[in-house]
């Protein structure tokens, strides 16, 4: 992980135009937990490949990523991330949006870059593009979903498969692809990333709820004051009382009231439900779905322990 840290110095540093290529200095060099590159090596190793091939993929990755943060902020009105002023805050929302747009360009370059056989990096760039267009799709369900006056349970989870599920998935598969697996891991690992992804999207819900701004690395509450359909949220409509029902629908109907009041009413309505308990119980059933498909992925059964751990990782974080 250090070379990627090092890596990215060396192809953004000093280049021009700098209003292009400092944002993504500065998003790339703000660090954040490097969850994707880290899947890319780990799978890599898991699956006996070549740890060096791994840093173009794992680098392309961690771009696709940045470059979805960058935007996402723009349409969320974020004002922080990772404990810093967003891109689009800290210069504006054009040169925000063309810097994301010239990071998903890196990206894609980054993974042709590949050293391994001609087939092996065509495959890892259809992966890329493909994570890169479900991710946008994601988005999209995300913002019709704030104006949509009914959404399912499931529907949500559709959307955050596309939204978050499939980065942690691609980069799984990434590595599989590398390490030149058979397809049938390939495929298992990926559905490993699938539950985690999911895991640790609901996970998020809940920080955004429960969290702690010092820690969280952005401001707490932004979901609820951007009216965002999450699982809490959704949960919490699927069990409420008639009251309740409309309380939560109210609240959520506008983006006028004062942020502390909504917050703290909505939060109310959570805890008298219970919503915190039953969205951790909803975490662990997609762990436990996740590590029954690793146990039966073809490879050492030692290798397996630290995606146990990561499971774990991602499903009890506190960021």
């Amino acid at each position: 992980m250090e070379r990627l840290e090092e890596y990215f110095k060396e192809i953004t540093w000093q280049k021009e135009p700098q209003n292009l290529y400092n944002p993504i200095y500065y998003t790339l060099l703000q660090g954040g937990k490097r969850l994707r590159p880290r899947l890319v090596f780990m799978s890599t190793k898991l699956f006996g490949g070549n740890l060096t091939e791994a840093l173009h993929p794992a680098a392309a990755f961690e771009m696709l990523h940045n470059f979805t943060l960058i935007h996402d902020d723009i349409m969320d009105n974020a004002d922080i991330r990772r404990g810093q002023p967003t891109v689009y805050r800290q210069w504006n929302g054009n040169i925000a949006i063309l810097s994301g747009d010239a990071l998903a360009t890196l990206a894609l370059q980054e993974m042709l870059h590949t050293n391994a056989k001609s087939d092996t990096v065509i495959a890892l760039s259809k992966l890329l593009a493909q994570t890169s267009l479900e991710i946008c799709e994601g988005q999209q369900w995300d913002l019709d979903f704030e104006t949509q006056q009914t959404v399912h349970i499931e529907d949500y989870i559709d959307m955050i498969r596309n939204k978050t599920a499939v980065m942690l998935a691609g980069c799984l598969k990434a590595g599989a692809i590398l390490s030149e697996t058979s397809v049938t891991n390939q495929n298992a690992i990926y559905d490993f990333g699938i539950y985690i992804g999911l895991a640790f999207q609901i996970k998020d819900d809940l920080l955004d709820v429960y969290g702690d701004d010092t820690t969280f690395g952005k401001k707490i509450g932004g979901d609820i004051r951007e009216n965002k359909k999450t699982y809490p949220y959704l949960r919490a409509l699927k069990d409420s009382d008639n009251q309740q029902k409309k309380d939560l629908q109210y609240y959520f109907s506008s983006s006028d009231f004062d942020e502390k009041q909504k917050f703290e009413a909505v939060k109310t309505i959570y805890q008298n439900l219970d919503i915190q308990k039953k969205s951790e119980q909803y975490i662990d059933s997609l762990v436990s779905q996740a590590l029954a498909i690793l146990q039966n992925i073809n490879c050492p059964e030692q290798n397996k322990q630290p995606f146990r751990d990561l499971a774990i990782e991602l499903s009890c974080r506190t960021k």
